[in-house]
């Protein structure tokens, strides 16, 4: 398989998840998906960025979370440096709930 073939079979995913209509078909997409433990992990990720994005330290979200160290440590690089992903998310959640946090 090429590198442009991949490339396609990886926006097939990310198109068919722009497919779905709402909560309920997103959470049987993700659980036909990902297994538990994966989707463990990036409610964790997410939940993580959440905290970190309204000023939370490491030990506390750790403390809350469960997150390890390094977990917390990847996600914040990911906030600083990583493709902006996050913060095109975050306000949108935020505003979502009303701007109360998680």
């Amino acid at each position: 398989m090429t590198k442009n073939e991949k490339r396609a079979h990886g926006d097939l995913l990310y198109r068919a998840i722009l497919t779905l209509k709402d909560l309920d078909e997103c959470k049987k997409f993700f659980s036909d998906l990902c297994t538990v433990a994966e989707l463990r992990a990036m409610e964790q990720r997410f939940e993580v960025a959440m905290l970190l994005s309204e000023g939370m330290i490491y030990n506390d979200i750790l403390e809350r979370t469960g997150a390890s160290s390094a977990t917390i440590s990847r996600v914040n690089r990911s906030l600083q440096y990583g493709a902006d992903g996050y913060q095109a998310v975050l306000p949108r959640i935020k505003e979502m709930q009303g701007g109360n946090g998680v």
